[in-house]
């Protein structure tokens, strides 16, 4: 089956959430742990997730996945920056354990001028701090536009990270379709070559998650502009024939194009359409 659903305001409650992904048809669903911005968590409500794992079961609502904050950036020049990263992933991971058995996903950072090697150690220190041996969700490296100074626009760089993690049995990764599209891979005429590269390079099995997303901008251009579905240089078409690729079919989906729920709905209900059972 087809496992997609879309971003959703945390603002209300697990509960709600999970009503608002019924209510559009969706079968799993993002949220921000926090405000995207930053600042401190929300107190979560041991009821409140009681209420939303039940729900959950008898809706075939799984596989949810925490975000973390955009100012979450592991590699900062500015230790404050760095130290604020530490404690919301360490916050975040403890309250994830709430809902175990789902996924936390992260923007890998960006080096601010020190190089890629320096930005990728820091991250790599930050892992090894927060991951747990005993903790049940596992923690996504998203793939990156390559805006900036960003890391994680190259799959090498993704790996390097990965392999640098001292319990690699709690890491993924999330694949963005904007982001990797943006980043010079191309997904839309040679979908096939791109993931066998990603195979060879990191590892399908390591795949976990794919934000589908369009982009308004052409191919490398670096910019991360997401889309709707259909509204982009990606296209429909390639969307179609991303969720019905073998490398991806079992995999959950995530929407985080420019839309309310009534637009999610329709996204969702056209790619349902079009998914081969």
């Amino acid at each position: 089956m087809l496992r997609i659903g879309c971003h959703l305001s945390s603002s209300k409650g697990y509960l709600a959430m999970g009503r608002e992904a019924v209510n559009i048809k969706a079968g799993t669903f993002q949220f921000f742990t926090r405000n995207p911005r930053g600042g401190n968590a929300k107190a979560i409500v041991p009821s409140d997730v009681k209420d939303f794992l039940d729900f959950a079961g008898e809706h075939d609502i799984s596989r949810i996945l925490g975000h973390a904050p955009y100012t979450l950036n592991a590699c900062s020049a500015d230790e404050k920056v760095r130290d604020f990263a530490l404690r919301a992933m360490t916050e975040d991971l403890e309250r994830m354990e709430y809902t175990p058995g789902n996924c936390y996903n992260f923007h890998p950072g960006s080096h601010v001028g020190q190089g890629v090697e320096t930005g990728i150690d820091l991250i790599a220190r930050l892992l090894n701090q927060v991951l747990k041996p005993e903790q049940h969700t596992t923690v996504l490296l998203e793939t990156m536009a390559g805006k900036g100074s960003e890391i994680g626009s190259r799959f090498e760089e993704l790996r390097e990270i990965l392999d640098r993690a001292d319990l690699k049995e709690h890491m993924g990764v999330c694949l963005d379709t904007c982001h990797v599209w943006d980043g010079g891979y191309d997904i839309v005429n040679h979908l096939d070559q791109v993931v066998a590269e990603f195979d060879r390079i990191i590892g399908l099995p390591r795949l976990k998650a794919v934000h589908l997303n369009d982009s308004m901008n052409p191919l490398g251009a670096h910019k991360d502009r997401h889309a709707r579905i259909g509204e982009g240089h990606i296209g429909a078409d390639a969307m179609v024939r991303i969720i019905n690729h073998p490398a991806f079919r079992e995999l959950p989906f995530y929407l985080e194009t420019p839309n309310e729920l009534p637009g999610y709905a329709r996204e969702i209900a056209f790619l349902q359409e079009h998914y081969e059972d």
